[in-house]
């Protein structure tokens, strides 16, 4: 151990107390973004962890107005010419429904078996909280940051982030940087140290189809008009074949393939197949054929039925043909697809192959971008080396399903590579009762910040730019 790393460890050690006094303080803030009558607590959220920022040692702090919940920002850029890092989080959190299956009430936190628990102990409170005592932890014990940094705390990201983009299209020049970091995921099975690379991206639509504008008696009509339902089902058994391929014409287009090494990462997770279809309650699973369970799970792209209505729905027999039938559909992206692109192949193969006799309409109904950030960019590398320096293993390399959207605004609007350094426990409980953050890494989550930003330093702004 370095006398760098000794002296931060010391820090704190002896600030320990405070520290996980000043964490349950945050969780006891109700800011749940989602509902109204909890706006004020946002608010106050807000507020505390600008104080909390300003605190710790950042310039700047700011509670910024978007039009919704604010977004904090601080930074510390005297650095000069090291690379220059945006942190991103956010102090919001998700409703704490069933409010009878939580072991005490969800806002009134405490520390029991190495753990934190409360509603954002994990989500992401904890991630964020660790970020700031970072930050106060080295420049109390070295005076200074080897790297810039600009911290952006959003407030609305559990209510998908209605106002952040056009905060960060407003803030382009405040915000320039070489690399985004957010900590906002969490390790592997087994509480393994892990560098989430990959989210996929989103595509919502519905579609509709009308026949009659009434219902019409089906001994009357039957066989001389065509039933919505029966075309609905029609169309969506054309979307996919047997071979779990979706059969949209140039849906895998701008598919960016798997490489020897992405394959090569996944196939060294320690992964139980068997025990996650047990998991899920299936007899089987099931997927596009040639792909692994862990890269159709994370790293292809998927086309779902997600409901589907018509016709009569109440108890015993009604002899109907419906007037209409409806369906919701998503689609899951990988780099580099376009949720509108998707959208627009998916409309035009629907119109293609609906049948004859019924009108069809599809609607979109929003989307979000993939994001990838390879295993070989330097980035990502140094953060593997980073959380080996402190965790004392390396990390594996996941792909999520599942989306975090702002990864996306962050390449896109401010045109940065994106790290998802996260610490969470697998079995957070996250969105559900009983959320938790295992303490530990918590703890180690703040020296491993620290050690990351010793790595960026160590590369400099042009080897972080560098391909790896």
């Amino acid at each position: 151990m370095s006398a760098e790393t000794a002296s931060l460890q010391a820090y704190l050690d002896e600030h320990r107390e405070r520290r996980l006094s000043a964490y349950l303080d945050f969780l006891r803030i109700p800011s749940i973004s989602g509902m109204p009558e909890h706006a004020a607590d946002c608010r106050r959220a807000a507020e505390w962890l600008a104080d909390q920022l300003r605190g710790a040692g950042a310039e700047n702090v700011e509670v910024c107005e978007t039009g919704g919940h604010p977004v904090v920002y601080g930074d510390w850029l005297h650095a000069d010419g090291a690379p220059t890092v945006v942190v991103y989080g956010h102090y919001d959190v998700q409703p704490v429904d069933p409010i009878d299956e939580w072991e005490t009430a969800p806002f009134e936190p405490f520390i029991a078996d190495g753990r934190v628990v409360g509603r954002g102990s994990a989500d992401d409170k904890g991630q964020v909280q660790l970020h700031v005592r970072a930050l106060e932890a080295i420049l109390a014990t070295r005076g200074g940051l080897p790297v810039n940094v600009k911290y952006v705390f959003e407030g609305e990201e559990e209510s998908s982030s209605v106002h952040l983009d056009a905060w960060l299209e407003a803030s382009r020049e405040r915000l320039s940087a070489d690399l985004a970091v957010i900590s906002d995921t969490g390790f592997f099975e087994g509480n393994r140290p892990a560098i989430t690379i990959g989210l996929r991206g989103v595509a919502a639509l519905e579609v509709h189809v009308d026949g009659a504008p009434r219902d019409l008696h089906s001994g009357g009509f039957g066989g001389a008009v065509n039933n919505p339902l029966n075309a609905l089902c029609e169309i969506v058994a054309a979307l996919k074949g047997p071979d779990g391929r979706i059969r949209v014409p140039g849906f895998y287009d701008d598919v960016v393939p798997l490489t020897d090494l992405d394959r090569e990462a996944l196939a060294a997770l320690p992964f139980d197949e068997e025990a996650y279809r047990i998991a899920t309650g299936v007899p089987a699973l099931y997927g596009e054929v040639g792909y692994t369970t862990l890269e159709r799970r994370g790293a292809r792209p998927t086309l779902d039925l997600n409901g589907i209505w018509g016709g009569f729905q109440g108890a015993g027999g009604k002899t109907i043909i419906p007037a209409s039938a409806h369906a919701k559909i998503t689609c899951r992206l990988v780099a580099s697809q376009d949720p509108d692109t998707i959208v627009d192949l998916v409309r035009a193969y629907i119109e293609e192959v609906a049948p004859p006799g019924v009108t069809v309409r599809v609607d979109p109904q929003g989307g979000g971008r993939p994001s990838l950030t390879p295993i070989e960019h330097p980035a990502t590398q140094a953060a593997a080396r980073a959380i080996e320096r402190t965790f004392g293993v390396e990390p594996l390399y996941i792909r999520e399903g599942g989306s975090v959207p702002v990864c996306a605004s962050f390449e896109s609007i401010l045109g940065l590579p994106v790290v998802l350094l996260g610490f969470t426990n697998d079995d957070d409980r996250a969105h559900s009762p009983n959320e938790s953050m295992v303490l530990a890494n918590a703890e180690t989550g703040i020296l491993t910040v620290a050690a990351y930003w010793e790595e960026l330093a160590a590369l400099g702004p042009e080897g972080l730019r560098t391909a790896g």
